[in-house]
């Protein structure tokens, strides 16, 4: 009986240090980002107009290359890239993941560095869109509380929108349609599986693992972003194969004002 009665009394207790936590830090966060509130820096671009041929691009003013593309016309082969790179239980955890935060601590540990980042892609838009970079747990258990209630205000497809044209991907290009631009000179809606993979592993560490920079670094990213769509069923072991073989055809970083009328 009196094992009993402690049992409860610590449960109550812990329970109750949990919600006293909670409702601490819980009182003055920021109110859920929606797709329709999404009102990101963006490009300006400015055209020449012509009567014999369509509208040149002339210049572009910008603080951050961005250009919002609606979900709709991102590849899936792109959307299941960064959903296999950087959180492949996505689709099945509420904003936090205990058995990825495991897994990449035990992965880290054998690595003896760096190797995978356990927050979830809620967790990132979270801490992007909503709070400070600070690195300190009074964040980080903000960053927790405002990613379980971003998936319930939000679906799947809302957090990806939100996502895929919010992250910095190198070179200074923020989402997916610049990135694409930006290292292919292309849209989005035309990357092949090797790009698509390339991309998707750039969010970790943009500038490590970037193409320009660091030509054997971005292959090797990209063969573990590869693995990963493999592993978890976005492609084949042809698929895989072939991609990882297919040489990358890189635009190079691209200044439109110097090229069309830098005057």
């Amino acid at each position: 009986r009196s094992f009993l009665v402690l049992s409860m009394s610590g449960t109550l207790l812990l329970a109750g240090t949990v919600y006293g936590v909670y409702w601490y830090f819980s009182r003055d966060l920021p109110q859920i980002i929606t797709p329709e509130d999404y009102r990101p820096t963006i490009v300006t671009q400015v055209y020449a107009e012509s009567k014999s041929q369509k509208p040149q691009l002339v210049a572009e003013f910008l603080k951050e290359r961005r250009y919002v593309v609606p979900f709709e016309a991102i590849p899936e082969i792109v959307v299941r890239a960064f959903v296999a790179a950087e959180d492949d239980r996505f689709f099945e955890h509420q904003g936090i993941d205990p058995v990825s935060i495991l897994r990449a601590a035990i992965v880290n540990f054998r690595a003896g560095h760096f190797v995978q980042g356990g927050s979830t892609i809620t967790q990132q838009i979270t801490k992007s869109l909503l709070l400070t970079p600070d690195k300190n747990i009074i964040r980080k258990l903000k960053e927790l509380i405002l990613s379980a209630r971003l998936e319930r205000y939000l679906n799947k497809q809302q957090i990806l929108y939100l996502y895929l044209n919010e992250i910095y991907l190198g070179h200074g290009a923020y989402g997916v349609e610049a990135a694409a631009q930006t290292y292919f000179n292309k849209p989005v809606a035309q990357l092949n599986v090797a790009e698509a993979a390339l991309i998707a592993g750039l969010p970790q560490a943009p500038g490590k693992y970037s193409p320009f920079l660091n030509s054997k670094k971005a292959k090797e990213r990209q063969l573990y972003v590869l693995r990963r769509m493999q592993e978890t069923g976005v492609i084949n072991q042809s698929q895989m194969a072939e991609a990882a073989a297919q040489p990358l055809k890189l635009y190079g970083e691209r200044d439109i004002n110097r090229k069309a009328a830098p005057w």
